[in-house]
């Protein structure tokens, strides 16, 4: 699928501006992690620009998310590894994480937003404030960006990363395209 037909998927079943921004910087941070681990830049950033294009739909309904969306890309005639890598990154699916892109999407999912929390409490809000000691001191507070699962962001050593390498490589990857995040 060309990069221009996923950024139509969407804008088609996306509206919520802050969710788009959320695939933007997962799309970036997998395309870093697939850069760092060897694998297809192109499908791995298409992983995670597309992984949470039914959450609008689905989120009074967990266990449907990333399922509908699965059933989407399938029809779009994406490969299977993204539409299993789709359903994977949602524990609520119960579909098991098998493959280093299953595994990718599920930790650099939460980490976009813990990174995104951490540029807002900066005095400037920018990304460029922040730097993974920073993140990784914020990561400690429980109550700071709730949402963000440490557990789930703590899984990159399940791709052979250590935490802090992992964090430094999600900060850069969301650096790089700022002015996008509008941070």
């Amino acid at each position: 699928m060309e990069h221009s037909h996923a950024m139509q998927l969407v804008k088609s079943h996306m509206k919520n501006r802050n969710l788009i921004k959320h695939v933007y910087a997962v799309e970036a941070v997998m395309g870093a992690l697939a850069r760092r681990l060897h694998h297809d830049e192109d499908t791995w950033r298409l992983a995670g620009l597309l992984h949470d294009l039914d959450y609008e739909n689905t989120q009074d309904s967990p266990e449907r998310h990333g399922v509908e969306t699965a059933k989407l890309l399938s029809q779009e005639g994406l490969s299977s590894e993204i539409v299993h890598a789709v359903k994977a990154h949602n524990e609520a699916t119960g579909t098991e994480r098998i493959s280093e892109m299953d595994k990718a999407l599920y930790c650099a999912d939460p980490v976009t937003g813990l990174i995104v929390a951490c540029a807002l409490v900066k005095p400037g809000k920018a990304l460029s404030e922040v730097d993974a000691a920073f993140v990784l001191k914020k990561m400690k507070e429980k109550s700071f960006a709730r949402g963000a699962s440490r557990e789930q962001i703590g899984r990159c050593t399940d791709i052979g990363m250590e935490l802090t390498d992992f964090i430094e490589l999600s900060v850069t990857a969301m650096q790089d395209i700022a002015p996008k995040l509008g941070l």
